[in-house]
């Protein structure tokens, strides 16, 4: 073979090879997917080691308990301090891991749930939902609705108290934990999401704290740098690669469907987080319903700057004052 022909099979080769790769982006999200989700697992499992160290004793983990409902393999865990609970048991914190709705586990975030747990007394739960694309909207908001309705349910053996709980969550799980708040809080809303009202007592969710969240759909810069990956993600959320066109890409996007009976917030992010808009629509919408929000924000020009997630960071300064609000929130919320 001449060293011509063997230059044109190579580009020939290239070329198949490249136009295979678009095709794959074309007929799924999941090519795009699978570099993401290595990135947030790598990520994730670097951070909870992090914070391994910082893990106080006596801490007692209850881990995969189950959740009632139509998803047999659903599980999750519950933090408390190994001291007997007080009577009408523990205020509780429940979490939502984040991920971008494609990665994530409730194991990633167990870490920083059980310094939270040390340090506040609170039982603290973290649920788990189905990833998408193997779900999509609004699935995952079933399920950890389940979950919450299944600690409730079980309260007395857990030793918690149903009436005293704040959601939580960070990035995509902070969504849903807004989402799980406003259908409690706003029954037709709910209705829309499959969520049965009153099956939860909107007076037992006490307040919300959320971190470098997404709460518009809206605000994503799908033509920017980051838009592959983003339509991937809103791809695999909704179902359907023009997410825009669906009905999840309104239901999903919390701050419109938010109202006065809103509980009480905690809303931070990062000075550098891309997410940092929709944490600033998010606080300026409840303001507007005259909902209580306390916030924890950083000065543009903070240096070295804080991005994504970065309350999971506690050797940084930035990251043990998020703590400590969120801390001073529950304590005050949870009284």
């Amino acid at each position: 073979m001449t060293r011509q022909g063997g230059r044109a099979r190579w580009w020939i080769g290239g070329l198949l090879a490249i136009a295979a790769l678009l095709a794959a982006f074309t007929l799924s999200p999941r090519p795009m997917l699978l570099v993401l989700v290595w990135l947030f697992d790598r990520g994730a499992a670097q951070t909870s080691q992090a914070l391994a160290p910082r893990v106080p004793p006596g801490v007692q983990t209850l881990a995969d308990q189950p959740v009632d409902g139509p998803w047999p393999g659903l599980r999750f865990d519950l933090h408390r301090p190994e001291a007997p609970a007080p009577p009408g048991g523990r205020a509780l914190l429940v979490w939502i891991h984040g991920g971008g709705w494609v990665s994530g586990r409730k194991e990633d975030v167990a870490n920083y749930l059980r310094i939270v747990a040390a340090r506040s007394g609170l039982a603290v739960a973290s649920l788990d939902y189905t990833l998408a694309p193997e779900a999509v909207h609004p699935t995952q908001l079933q399920q950890v609705h389940a979950g919450l309705f299944t600690l409730r349910a079980r309260a007395e053996s857990l030793g918690i108290d149903p009436q005293r709980i704040v959601l939580a969550g960070d990035s995509a799980g902070a969504q849903l934990a807004a989402q799980l708040a406003a259908a409690i809080t706003h029954p037709e809303y709910g209705h829309r999401l499959g969520v049965p009202a009153g099956s939860v007592d909107a007076q037992a969710i006490r307040g919300t704290a959320l971190f470098c969240g997404p709460y518009d759909l809206g605000l994503f810069n799908l033509e920017g740098k980051l838009g592959p990956v983003l339509r991937a993600v809103l791809w695999a959320f909704t179902g359907e690669r023009d997410a825009r066109a669906t009905p999840a890409f309104e239901l999903a996007s919390v701050l419109r469907h938010v109202t006065a009976d809103f509980p009480p917030s905690f809303i931070s992010v990062g000075n550098a987080d891309p997410l940092k808009p929709h944490s600033l629509a998010l606080e300026a919408r409840l303001r507007a319903l005259d909902v209580p929000v306390q916030t924890l924000y950083f000065a543009d020009d903070r240096t070295p700057p804080l991005g994504h997630e970065y309350q999971f960071f506690l050797d940084d300064p930035a990251g043990e004052e998020a703590l400590q609000r969120l801390l001073a929130f529950l304590a005050e919320r949870l009284r």
